[in-house]
């Protein structure tokens, strides 16, 4: 009985959803969702006990019941799969469009240049960053050039830029001139320049010199032998000789500028070019004589004490002995306002960053700053010039590229043949001759060989104590050895008279020493010929850099290196890769397979793990 009423009831119900008050608005189907709204009416119109509050919670609830089924619909499949799944399966699937190379290759540059330079600060010393302390104005000069070179149209200016292939950056950059006496040096001078069969300056000295003599900061890259030397040692000797004049230094004071080299040869050799500068000056009775002093490992800085006392006019020194000296108040920079970093990139590079940031903490006023190098990546440059104020950038050639006066010839000799071949190779050209060899056993290897040859022959590398290396290079130069045997050291700035031929005995780790040993010959406008053995030791990425630097150059280039595989073949007249590594300069490769980038790394990581490793003693 109960049953019967119930159903009859549920019946009733229906018929009343049902129901059509006018047939002309009749539809044949209901919506799911109409019909439950008219029930929820119903229902509350006749139960009466369910406040309206409840009932609007009610529709909600069933609408968003409504809006899930109907998303459940659309989302298909995969709607009960976290957001996080879904994209990693898309990764999986390969949905995402893959990176090109070109793109990873462009996004590891951007990134290997922030991380580089978000790690080095600025190139200053500590005071200037402890007080904020930033220079806008060029130090001041009282030399200015002829009125008829001041008052020459640029267009002149850049005629003679254009002759002589000088590029040049940076704002208000003073005009190139062509002949020393119009950059008005002394008679005495000249005449030592013409003694030493310096008749005009080349491309690097007619912008150079005018620049740094004007007071300017400036970043100097020429290829080797090119005379960058002069352009920097020449205006320091006349601005201490300017300030000499003014008031005269006493005991402990000094030096007015200074000259950093990273190897000792390198030093000594610019310490001579100084001294005889100043020795120029010194026959004219008018002028009062300058002191030099050089400061490197090796020597005994009893011998010039003498120079200490006085007070030197002029520093040059190697990074160790100097930041020795500094801080042992041997002497100080109070008065110093010039300052050249001789194979800057080198000088600024890893090995010795930490040296040159040790030196510049010394400084406590606004200096002249000037870089120089053979081979300076635009990376390098980009961070040394934050150290400058309104820099002048001088650039002959690409900067890492070889001297056009050198004929390079590569050849193929297996390694078991290469001392044999040496005797063979040494018949090219008449005495002197350069090997270089990359390690200190084949140098002496070399040595001893060359020896028993009969051959009168002298050898250097960083294992002989400075006595050794300073009789070889004297016995070098003055003739009684006709061939130098020597590692790297001997490869940076060293000018050795009448060398027509270089020998590397093997192909060099780093392109940047392969530039920088074969410009030690073709110096001073002369022709050289440099002979480099290669074979199956060499890798593949110094050699395609080789290969590149060869067709930049004219050269000749043997089929084994033109039979290589080159992957930066795939980039060639794509936009936003430069085929020229950004780090270290070379042509064959690209950020992404840097070797000097990935050596940096290792030697990066290995000294953070020493450090923090610890000594695990206990006290």
């Amino acid at each position: 009985m109960n049953s019967d009423s119930s159903f009859k009831r549920r019946r009733e119900e229906v018929a009343e959803d049902n129901t059509v008050e006018d047939e002309d608005d009749y539809t044949p189907y209901i919506p799911i969702k109409q019909r439950r709204e008219n029930k929820l009416r119903s229902l509350s119109a006749r139960i009466g006990v369910e406040s309206e509050a409840k009932v609007h919670a009610r529709e909600e609830r069933e609408r968003d019941q409504d809006k899930s089924e109907d998303e459940e619909v659309k989302a298909g499949p995969q709607a009960g799969v976290s957001l996080i799944d879904q994209v990693a399966d898309m990764h999986k699937n390969q949905v995402f469009k893959p990176k090109t190379e070109i793109e990873k290759e462009v996004e590891m540059q951007k990134e290997i240049e922030r991380v580089h330079l978000q790690n080095r600060k600025s190139l200053a010393s500590d005071y200037e960053l402890a007080k904020g302390i930033i220079y806008t104005e060029s130090m001041p000069s009282t030399w200015t050039p002829p009125s008829y070179i001041r008052n020459q149209p640029e267009s002149v200016s850049e005629e003679i830029r254009n002759t002589y292939h000088i590029l040049v950056e940076g704002d208000d950059v003073p005009p190139p001139i062509k002949s020393f006496k119009d950059m008005r040096l002394h008679p005495e001078v000249l005449r030592h320049l013409e003694s030493k069969g310096i008749q005009s300056p080349t491309p690097i000295q007619i912008q150079g010199i005018p620049t740094v003599l004007s007071g300017r900061d400036m970043v100097g890259i020429a290829f080797t032998g090119s005379g960058k030397t002069l352009v920097f040692t020449l205006p320091l000797v006349l601005f201490a000789l300017e300030q000499e004049l003014k008031m005269p230094l006493q005991s402990g004071e000094g030096p007015i500028g200074m000259i950093v080299c990273p190897s000792r040869e390198l030093a000594r050799q610019t310490s001579d070019v100084a001294k005889e500068i100043c020795a120029a000056f010194a026959k004219d009775r008018r002028y009062p004589e300058l002191r030099v002093l050089l400061c490197m490992g090796g020597i005994s800085m009893n011998d010039q004490m003498s120079v200490l006392r006085a007070g030197p006019h002029i520093v040059i020194a190697t990074p160790g002995r100097l930041q020795d000296m500094l801080s042992k108040n041997k002497f100080n920079l109070d008065l110093c306002r010039f300052l050249a970093l001789d194979e800057a990139d080198r000088m600024i590079d890893l090995g010795f960053e930490d040296d040159v940031r040790g030196i510049m903490s010394y400084f406590k006023h606004q200096r002249q700053t000037l870089l120089f190098s053979a081979t300076m990546p635009k990376k390098i440059q980009n961070f040394a010039t934050s150290a400058l104020v309104k820099p002048v950038v001088v650039n002959v050639g690409r900067a890492g590229s070889a001297s056009l006066d050198v004929i390079q010839e590569i050849e193929y000799v297996k390694q078991e043949a290469k001392i044999v071949y040496l005797l063979e190779c040494l018949q090219k050209t008449p005495p002197p001759t350069i090997i270089f060899a990359e390690n200190k056993n084949d140098v002496d290897d070399i040595y001893e060989y060359l020896l028993l040859k009969g051959i009168d022959t002298a050898a250097i590398h960083g294992g002989k104590t400075q006595e050794e290396r300073e009789y070889a290079i004297k016995a070098f130069k003055t003739g009684k050895a006709d061939v130098l045997i020597a590692t790297d050291v001997a490869s940076k700035g060293l000018d050795f008279a009448q060398i027509q031929h270089v020998i590397n005995y093997d192909m060099p780790k780093e392109i940047e020493d392969y530039v920088h040993r074969i410009g030690r010959t073709g110096r001073s406008g002369k022709t050289g010929v440099a002979t480099t053995f290669i074979n199956r030791n060499s890798s593949n990425q110094i050699l395609l850099d080789l290969k590149y630097l060869l067709r930049e150059a004219k050269q000749k280039i043997p089929p084994f290196l033109l039979s290589l595989e080159d992957p930066t073949e795939a980039f060639k007249g794509m936009e936003g890769v430069s085929l020229e590594c950004s780090f270290c300069g070379g042509l064959g490769h690209l950020i992404s397979n840097c070797p000097k980038l990935e050596q940096q790394r290792k030697t990066m990581s290995t000294s953070h793990r020493s450090l923090h490793s610890g000594s695990g003693r206990t006290e």
